[in-house]
């Protein structure tokens, strides 16, 4: 009964890493200002997607017991928001998109290889990296109306997407040590391709 949600799990992630990378495009719908356009925002882009998602298939995979399992998403969306502030505020850093795919790369390692870091370090690990996801946001938000409503609707999605990472991580607990393993190398083959595409 598992198997063929896990091959549609796995099959969805491998579909994921093929997708342009879409989020700086302005792919949402038109939506400009919002709670919907913040929601929508990062489900327009494959790199912010697999990267959300990922965070939370390797808290599933590789949490020690039930109590870390939200260290590394809470991480995430918390620094998300401060660096999605930054960058409204018009805070401009060095190698954002670099950074953003650099995520890519060591988020599909943490979930191919199950890594095991304390709560505290994955939260600070992935945290790091979500402040350049925010700024990137953030600088494509600036001078939209709505902030706060469109920010609340960018968090709710990306706590949303570690939802579902953690959904599947906890579906994949139980599969083949190669399915999540699959994943995470698509995942890390993103990264890789948007790495290579910058050079």
């Amino acid at each position: 009964m598992r198997t063929p949600f896990l091959r549609h799990a796995a099959v969805a992630m491998l579909s994921a890493a093929a997708l342009p990378a879409l989020a700086h495009t302005g792919a949402d719908g038109g939506l400009h200002h919002g709670f919907m356009a913040g929601f929508v925002h990062p489900l327009t882009g494959a790199d912010h997607l697999a990267a959300m998602v990922a965070v939370g298939l390797w808290s599933a995979l590789a949490a020690r017991r039930n109590a870390d399992l939200p260290w590394a998403p809470l991480g995430f969306v918390a620094m998300l928001l401060a660096g999605a502030l930054m960058g409204l505020a018009g805070v401009q850093w060095p190698g954002v998109e670099p950074m953003i795919a650099a995520s890519l790369l060591v988020l599909g390692l943490l979930v191919c290889t199950q890594q095991r870091l304390p709560a505290v370090a994955a939260a600070a690990l992935v945290g790091a990296f979500a402040v350049f996801h925010g700024i990137a946001h953030g600088h494509e938000l600036a001078g939209e109306s709505d902030a706060v409503l469109t920010l609340a609707g960018m968090v709710s999605a990306t706590a949303l997407l570690h939802v579902v990472g953690i959904g599947l991580g906890l579906a994949l607990r139980r599969a083949n040590r190669w399915v999540p393993r699959m994943a995470g190398a698509a995942v890390a083959l993103l990264g890789v391709a948007l790495l290579g595409g910058m050079a």
